[in-house]
């Protein structure tokens, strides 16, 4: 596992037959993308473009990350399980800022560091995950994940490209939904949705158990992955009333 920085490494510079071609391509999977459209755009892109079997982008939210694109099925499900677990790579890139490249989660020093989600991954086949910053270290704004079915590193040019997508996808979220020209577009506010109904189930658990918000936080997630869900189901489940803590 491995922390990177833009351009490290042999030929992480700009220029080249082969950027070229990567540039050619991210422009021709964006043509005629509206802001909502970008995201799953772009992942597909990455997909096509490096030696990996899925991609996902996520938000920083408050709480927890807000999955907004995947590729397919594998991709949506692995970046729904970061959120819920509160851990894996793209946690660590929200912290710091900084690429992170697990080569193999079969490897020690990932089982150690993210326990229940190296198991999970390895389980549905996902050998290597590279997650990487949307933004900048002082700012990151989001992660884009990319997974890998099969153990191995990225190139030095092959990671230049992935940052290369996360840089049109940091262009993508920050500016392209606050565009006043397209108000109606919406796409923000069913995520700022779906985060409301977190923060309002974890003030109920909190009331139900009297306790502070990251246990009830904890305790909303714990309870998520006992039962097979994501956060995001699970709050629901709290907020319609379906579900309470206080009670055996």
């Amino acid at each position: 596992m491995v922390g990177v920085r833009p351009g490290d490494g042999p030929g992480g510079g700009r220029g080249g037959a082969e950027y070229e071609r990567a540039v050619g391509a991210i422009a021709a999977g964006l043509r005629g993308a509206g802001p909502a459209e970008a995201p799953g755009r772009l992942c597909a892109v990455a997909v096509d473009l490096l030696p990996v079997d899925g991609a996902s982008a996520s938000l920083r939210g408050d709480s927890m990350p807000l999955q907004i694109a995947a590729s397919g099925g594998r991709a949506a499900r692995l970046a729904q399980l970061q959120a819920t677990l509160g851990d894996g790579p793209c946690h660590h890139v929200l912290r710091t800022g900084a690429p992170v490249l697990a080569r193999d989660l079969e490897d020690g020093s990932c089982a150690d560091r993210w326990p229940v989600f190296t198991q999970q991954a390895l389980g549905s086949g996902v050998r290597a995950v590279y997650a990487l910053p949307l933004g900048s270290t002082a700012v990151c704004v989001g992660t884009l994940d990319l997974y890998r079915a099969s153990p191995g590193s990225l190139t030095a040019h092959q990671l230049h490209v992935a940052l290369l997508v996360a840089g049109v996808m940091t262009v993508a979220l920050t500016d392209l939904p606050y565009d006043a020209r397209d108000p109606g577009d919406g796409w923000l506010s069913g995520l700022a949705a779906d985060h409301d109904r977190v923060h309002q189930a974890v003030g109920m658990i909190m009331a139900q158990l009297g306790v502070g918000a990251d246990e009830a936080l904890a305790r909303l997630r714990g309870d998520a992955f006992a039962h097979g869900l994501t956060v995001l189901e699970a709050a629901l489940d709290v907020v319609a009333r379906r579900r309470r803590f206080d009670t055996p």
